[in-house]
């Protein structure tokens, strides 16, 4: 099942200690990241190279069901100005394609200046370039799945305030 945009109900609907796995898509390679079980912190965990889209899916998958993962993010490269373009229509033909796959559900989170911002910190980390290439990708996936997992948590504090103030 794939959520509309920035619909995040599968995620809350998961049980509580499920983990989520976030994707940073790319034309070469798929940067995985993993929340922990209280969906609090997202942890880069891999970068799979692409070859073709059925062994990249298997290994993506492979990592879903070795940490019990309930549902997969997906980083939407969203234009500057919120506008789709053609990384966008790639990036919901593999969610399809991995959705036929999988009865996890797969959520879009905007991915704008993802890898800038990942890429900005490891050069202030003065991490060499070859550092950079090997480790940019599973950073970016941990950033993307980050701002996700900061969402939830806001969406906790809102509805514990609501409650407390009834």
């Amino acid at each position: 099942m794939i959520a509309p945009d920035a619909d995040l109900s599968p995620i809350l609907a998961l049980p509580r200690h499920a983990r989520l796995i976030g994707m940073d898509l790319g034309t070469k390679t798929i940067g995985l990241a993993l929340s922990d079980v209280e969906r609090r912190i997202a942890t880069p965990l891999e970068t799979i190279r692409r070859t073709k889209f059925k062994a990249d899916a298997t290994a993506l998958l492979a990592h879903a069901t070795k940490h019990a993962v309930g549902a997969l993010v997906l980083g939407m490269p969203l234009n500057m100005d919120g506008t789709e373009g053609p990384r966008v229509q790639s990036t919901r033909a593999f969610a399809r394609n991995l959705a036929a796959m999988t009865p996890l559900p797969i959520v879009y989170w905007d991915e704008r200046l993802s890898t800038a911002a990942v890429t900005r910190t490891l050069i202030a980390a003065d991490a060499s370039r070859a550092r950079r290439d090997e480790v940019v990708d599973k950073l970016a996936a941990a950033y993307i799945l980050q701002g996700l997992l900061d969402r939830l948590a806001a969406i906790g504090r809102k509805a514990q305030d609501d409650a407390d103030r009834a």
